[in-house]
């Protein structure tokens, strides 16, 4: 049988594969808990799990009060976790159960962590609750009272690892690092998951057996998120279900899986079947996020003392295989969500806004001169000139728009921006630059100015810099300041006319935006009617656009020259820009990633208002060939340009080109080490 490529299996991209059970309880019935677990270990090993987690006290069930002092129960509860321990062998896997464990004449409630045949180590409950419904203090002892010699426990006779200090890390999968919070843990001011994670815990664990009343799920998935989020790592929560006494409490068996704040899976709640949530986490992209945020190591060095965790090994499986466990947007920069991608559009449209705003004040600007080619990027600036000059109670008559047809200009491009200049009720004008473009061609003696159809890059950025000359000289002539269109996609590939050409302007309000997602910031206005209802037809008909620089005459066969045919899809470029950029990323998985997101077109969810005809695929030879090119434009040849860039605000998390902002870097590099990485792992 063909072995596949390492390139598409998770785990040679940093993935573990984490399960979250929720095991139906039986009521101070060790064994047959145990064998709830035991169906749902051989479950998550048949998944490619590496790690299954077990809510609190699993193994004896929670809710039993007096019965977790009887020794015969706690006796079975050892005998148990030895059983248990001899499955992970066979699955390998690592299995952290919950259980009460005796230790110098006190109880604890326990996580117990099991691999590679063996008891790895015991963690018991730093914070026990003692008020509302819960009564732990007359069971069981806190570990903030473990004396310093209480280092170990025996379990079914063996010696085994115990203390809040223990991290259990895989020697052969880099990053698989994970520490163990139990229930209240986690409600505590600081929970103990807070330093695991500075001490170097990627993944941190969470065994509960919180009951539920209204609105407390809502809360747990809260605490979840915000602790992935802070501790810059991966949670996994599970709450115990079906089974447990009602005496006076009531269980859902809540599971979550949450990783730097967003929520991977959900398991099903009030379920009377065992089952598992499941998910991929990126232990490699938690490692990168930490390492490009300095504050988080400057706050591990404060906080934790060093070596105050003991670091157990195990030796972890070969990984996940097969498809991706989790979701991955096709665009990073655009939400699937209509609420979020809502929420996002009036977010980054009032950025762009405001930013302008404080610029026109700043320098007691009155008027802006544009361009405005009917193109995506000229109409979403002077969209937000509009907002702007609006929330300013200036006059939109003071934007002073010019359309400046060349060589290559269509008809329906110049008609969309005659038609969106008066809609917008903005003072419009044309300029026609054949004649003084032809004058320079011939006067440098091009051989366009002799009458020979050549149409290279000289053709071009003749009419690219003409258009912008002549702006800034209108700008000097109606005491205005030019504002700049280009946006964050064409800074990343250098897709801009260097100096006197769109790469330069006065103020320019698209720099810190994608432009995927420009598209639906065009769109959201135009169904918000932000700018008046006359503007929303044109607006519908601009995006149905082609992009086109339309500065090389259309060919025989009519067809008119393609932005993206040159550079690459956008919503390609704009994936590699945003896991380049925001996480650094090696060139292999961020393919690996894109290949998942872009790979069958009816998988997943598309950003609402996704035309059905840019639903598609792309195979990984796209893909990979695509980022070879954008690889060497980002990295080699497009620097020189983002080092003298204009002023804009920052919109994306993914961050901005600015050399004053996120991204600064030599403009003489060179891509070879990013491209070989490429070359060397992904498979053509």
């Amino acid at each position: 049988m063909h072995k596949p490529h390492p390139f598409h299996s998770p785990a040679t991209h940093g993935f573990v594969r984490v399960a979250a059970a929720t095991p139906v309880s039986h009521i101070a019935d060790p064994k047959a808990n145990a064998e709830e677990h035991a169906a749902l270990i051989r479950q998550a090993g048949e998944q490619g799990c590496d790690l299954i987690v077990f809510p609190e006290l699993s193994l004896s069930a929670y809710a039993i009060d007096d019965l977790l002092l009887q020794g015969a129960l706690l006796d079975e509860v050892e005998r148990q976790v030895a059983a248990l321990a001899e499955l992970t062998v066979k699955f390998g896997i690592v299995a952290v159960v919950g259980a009460p464990i005796r230790s110098a004449d006190r109880l604890y409630n326990c996580a117990v962590v099991l691999a590679n045949g063996t008891v790895l180590g015991v963690v018991p409950k730093t914070y026990l609750p003692n008020y509302r419904e819960y009564y732990e203090k007359r069971w069981f002892s806190p570990a903030i009272e473990l004396q310093p010699d209480e280092r170990e426990v025996r379990i079914a006779g063996e010696a085994v690892r115990f203390g809040t200090d223990l991290l259990f890390q895989a020697d052969n999968r880099p990053g698989f690092t994970f520490g163990v919070e139990i229930c209240e843990d986690y409600w505590a001011p600081l929970p103990p998951s807070t330093r695991q994670a500075m001490a170097g815990a990627r993944i941190l664990l969470n065994l509960s057996a919180s009951n539920i009343v209204i609105g407390k799920a809502d809360d747990r998935a809260l605490l979840c998120a915000s602790q992935s989020a802070r501790a810059m790592a991966a949670y996994v929560f599970t709450a115990s279900g079906w089974g447990e006494s009602t005496t006076d409490l009531a269980w859902d068996g809540q599971a979550t899986v949450y990783e730097l704040g967003s929520k991977l899976a959900e398991g099903e709640r009030f379920s009377l079947e065992s089952h598992l949530t499941i998910a991929d986490v990126d232990v490699d992209r938690i490692g990168l996020e930490r390492l490009r945020t300095g504050t988080f190591a400057d706050c591990a060095r404060a906080e934790v003392a060093p070596h105050a965790y003991e670091f157990v090994p195990f030796e972890a499986g070969e990984g996940p295989g097969g498809e991706l466990m989790r979701g991955v947007d096709r665009f990073p920069f655009v939400p699937d969500r209509a609420e979020r991608l809502d929420q996002d559009c009036y977010e980054a449209f009032n950025i762009q806004v405001q930013g302008l705003m404080r610029r026109l004040r700043a320098t007691n600007g009155q008027r802006i001169v544009i361009g405005v080619s009917g193109g995506l990027d000229s109409t979403q600036a002077l969209l937000v000139a509009c907002r702007a000059f609006d929330r300013l109670e200036l006059p939109r008559a003071n934007i002073l728009g010019f359309t400046m047809p060349g060589f290559a200009t269509s008809e329906g491009t110049k008609s969309n921006a005659w038609a969106l200049m008066n809609a917008l009720e903005i003072t419009g004008a044309e300029i026609d630059i054949k004649p003084a473009a032809r004058a320079m061609l011939e006067e440098i003696g091009h051989a366009f100015g002799r009458g020979e159809p050549v149409y290279d890059i000289t053709f071009e950025n003749v009419q690219a810099g003409l258009r912008t000359d002549y702006l800034f000289r209108l700008a000097n002539q109606n005491k205005a300041f030019v504002l700049g269109t280009g946006d964050l996609s064409e800074l990343a590939l250098g897709w801009a006319t260097y100096g006197v050409g769109d790469h330069m302007s006065h103020y320019n309000v698209n720099g810190g935006v994608a432009k995927t997602l420009i598209r639906h910031l065009i769109r959201w206005v135009a169904d918000k009617q932000l700018v008046g209802s006359d503007a929303s037809p044109t607006l519908y008909g601009i995006l149905d656009t082609e992009i086109s620089p339309e500065l090389v005459p259309a060919g025989e066969d009519g067809k008119i020259q393609s932005t993206e045919s040159a550079v690459g899809p956008y919503a390609l470029n704009d994936f590699f820009l945003f896991y380049v950029t925001r996480f650094g990323m090696a060139p292999s998985k961020v393919a690996y990633l894109a290949h998942q997101a872009w790979k069958d077109a009816g998988r997943g969810e598309w950003p609402a208002g996704t035309p059905d005809d840019e639903r598609i695929t792309f195979e990984l030879p796209i893909i990979k060939d695509w980022m070879r090119k954008f690889l060497i434009r980002f990295f080699q040849t497009a620097q020189f340009k983002r080092s003298a860039l204009p002023n804009g605000p920052k919109v994306v998390t993914g961050g901005s080109l600015s050399p004053r902002g996120d991204w600064r870097a030599p403009s003489d590099g060179t891509a070879r080490v990013w491209l070989d990485e490429l070359e060397a792992n992904v498979p053509d």
